[in-house]
This record gives structure tokens, sequence and C-alpha cells, in this order.
């Protein structure tokens, strides 16, 4: 009698695809396309998106509505590099009492109350700031700071510290750590063991997940700017609160574009990394 394989991929894919079936049947059933659902609708809020109808005073027509886009898009992608600078200071200065291996192994580099306190209260930081969405953090900011875009930057920081410092300290604790103990019983010293085991392995992953979460950054930047900042996103909601939507079709598309050229500017710069 032969035995009956599992196969964890083929299962997780069946899986995925049952779900699928099942949340698509349930959608079409339910759903009525007829209900508040009319073609006529969008054709003509697209038609106002790119300004068919106001002619040659379109904005999409217009080069000083381009210019003012332009340099609203570049003060965006100017809160978005403050926003990962500040996030990248924090979370590298922090990683290392962060992390487990760290603190609490036998032989670690870190083992006393005063680490150990410590790595709980960046842990604890890591889950508070994560944890809260940028919007939030900055409906908080502007209590405090006027909106700018620096209440904007600091907002988009310090959710993205909590997540780049996650990152970290979890490659720290999954790392070899056979390296580390070599070097402890040679007679290294802490900061040598950090600067000559752990950086050179970490240091391509921290510039990864900088990167990354940089294209993260750059899209939720003008969620940001709604309430705290100035750039796209200021624009975009003073434009759709004047219902002047070719503005805002010409605003769309700078943001599309800028959103192009981080990804594209990232991508090159993750190749040069590995």
């Amino acid at each position: 009698m032969s035995k009956i394989h599992f196969s964890v991929p083929i299962f997780s894919i069946g899986l995925i695809l049952l779900l699928t079936i099942f949340s698509w049947s349930f959608f079409l059933i339910y759903f009525d396309f007829t209900d508040g659902f009319s073609l006529t609708a969008v054709k003509e809020f697209l038609s106002r998106l790119i300004g068919w109808e106001l002619g040659g005073d379109s904005a999409f027509l217009s080069s000083q509505s381009w210019f003012e886009a332009f340099r609203l898009g570049l003060t965006t992608l100017k809160m978005s590099i403050l926003a990962i600078g500040i996030a990248a200071v924090f979370s590298f200065l922090t990683f290392a009492p962060g992390a487990r291996t760290m603190v609490f192994s036998d032989k670690g580099i870190l083992a006393s109350p005063i680490p150990a306190a410590i790595f709980a209260v960046i842990k604890v930081s890591y889950t508070l700031t994560r944890g809260i969405p940028e919007l939030l953090w900055a409906m908080l900011i502007v209590f405090v700071l006027p909106p700018s875009i620096f209440a904007g930057a600091i907002a988009l920081a310090i959710h993205n510290y909590g997540v780049l410092g996650r990152l970290l300290g979890e490659a720290v604790e999954n790392m070899d750590q056979r390296p580390i103990k070599a070097l402890r019983s040679s007679g290294a010293n802490s900061i040598q063991i950090l600067f000559y085991c752990i950086m050179p392995e970490i240091f391509p992953k921290f510039l990864t997940y900088l990167l990354y979460r940089w294209e993260v950054v750059i899209r939720t930047t003008v969620v940001v700017g709604f309430l705290a900042a100035g750039g796209l996103g200021r624009e975009l909601k003073l434009s759709m609160s004047w219902f002047h939507y070719d503005e805002v079709g010409v605003l769309l598309v700078t943001y599309m574009l800028l959103v192009f050229l981080v990804d594209y500017a990232s991508l090159i710069l993750r190749k040069y990394v590995n």
C-alpha cells in the first residue's frame, strides 16, 4: 500500500484558491451592480478629472499647473527622505540592545540587568510606534507641532522607526551565533564583536530594509500631507474641497510619476547594495 505524501506548497495553493473562490462567490451573489453604480457617472467623473469639459482652460494644458505640481512633488520627496532618514538613525542606534540573543544569551554580548531593562524599553517602543499608523501619529503631532513638512516627516519617522527596528532586531536574532561566541572566547569586547561580526552581516540587510520602507513612505506621504504637512497631500485636499478635478488629475499624475521614480531609484540602489 503506497503512502500518501503531504505537500505543504500544494496544500497552501489549494487553500488559497478555495478561499479566493469562496470570497468571490460571496461577492458576486450579494453585491448588486445596479444599486448606485452608473457607467455614465464614471465617465463624467473621468472627463472632469482630465478637464475635458474645460477645453483650453484645463490644468493639464497649463504649464503653471505642472510646474506647481512638480514643485509640490519635490517637497513630498524631501519629506519622505527626511522621514526615512530619521527612522534609520534611531533604529540603527537601538537594534543591537533590542535583539534578544544579545541580552538573554548565556554568553551574550550584553548580559546584565541594565541592558535587560533597556531591551524591554526598546521592544515596547518598537511595538508602540509601529502599532499606531502614520495617519494617527500625524493627528497627534499637529497638537504639538504646526502643520509643516517636518511634522509630517516626524509622523512617518515614528512609525517606520518601529518597523525598521523590529526587522533589524530579528535579523540579529536569526544570525549564526557561532562567530560571536568564537570572538568572545578569543577575548574580543562588545564593541569589537558589534563592528567586526554583527555589522558586516546586518548592514546590507539594513540598507535593503531601508530602501523598501522608503518605497512605502513615499506612498504614505500624501495621506499624511492631508493633516500634518504640505506637498502633494495638502494640495490634493484643497483641490478636492474646491472641486477642481482637473487639478486633482494633474496632482495624481505627478504623484504616480514620483512613486515610479522612487521605486526605480530603490531598485537600482538595492542592486548596488547586493
